[in-house]
C-alpha cells in the first residue's frame, strides 16, 4: 500500500522528493500560483518565470495542477506542456515536443515527449523557449 505524505504542521504544503510541492489538484491560475509559491528557494523564481513566459506566449492559456505539476492547455480538453521540480533542475515537458523545431534536447521513453531541464541559473534562451511554447500550443494536445 502506498504511503501518503504526512499533513504539514505549519500550514505549508508538503515538499515531495526534489522539492516538488504537494498541491491539491485544481483548475485555473490559483492552484498554479499556489504550486509556484510553495516551490523552495531558487525553484520558485524559475517556476514564476516559466509561468510568466507561457502566459505571455499563449494568451488565454488554460492552467491546472494535476499530479503535483502545473499543466498548460490551449483548449478546454487537452494539455500541451507541464513542469515538475527536481533536486537540481525544473523539468519542462512538451507533450508533442518531437514536433517542435528545433526539437528540445531531453528525450523520453514516450516517442512524442521532449524535455528541457532548467537549472538554478535559469533558461539559457528565453526566446527559444517562447518559440517552443507557441509551437506546442498550436499542436494537438494530450488528454489527461
Amino acid at each position: 500500500m502506498a504511503r501518503k505524505a504526512p499533513p504539514p504542521t505549519d500550514g505549508k504544503p508538503v515538499l515531495l522528493s526534489g522539492g516538488n510541492p504537494q498541491i491539491p489538484k485544481g483548475d485555473g491560475d490559483g492552484p498554479v500560483q499556489a504550486y509556484i509559491a510553495a516551490l523552495p528557494g531558487w525553484k520558485q523564481d524559475i517556476g514564476r518565470r516559466l509561468d510568466e513566459l507561457i502566459t505571455a506566449a499563449v494568451p488565454g492559456v488554460r492552467k491546472a495542477v494535476k499530479w503535483n505539476s502545473p499543466l498548460y492547455g490551449a483548449d478546454d480538453q487537452t494539455w500541451f506542456m507541464s513542469f515538475h521540480a527536481f533536486n537540481r533542475y525544473i523539468k519542462v515537458a512538451f507533450f508533442r515536443g518531437a514536433s517542435l523545431d528545433p526539437v528540445p534536447p531531453g528525450t523520453s521513453r514516450q516517442k512524442d515527449v521532449r524535455y528541457l531541464d532548467v537549472p538554478e541559473s535559469g533558461l539559457p534562451d528565453e526566446a527559444r523557449f517562447t518559440v517552443w511554447v507557441k509551437q506546442a500550443a498550436a499542436l494537438p494536445g494530450e488528454r489527461m
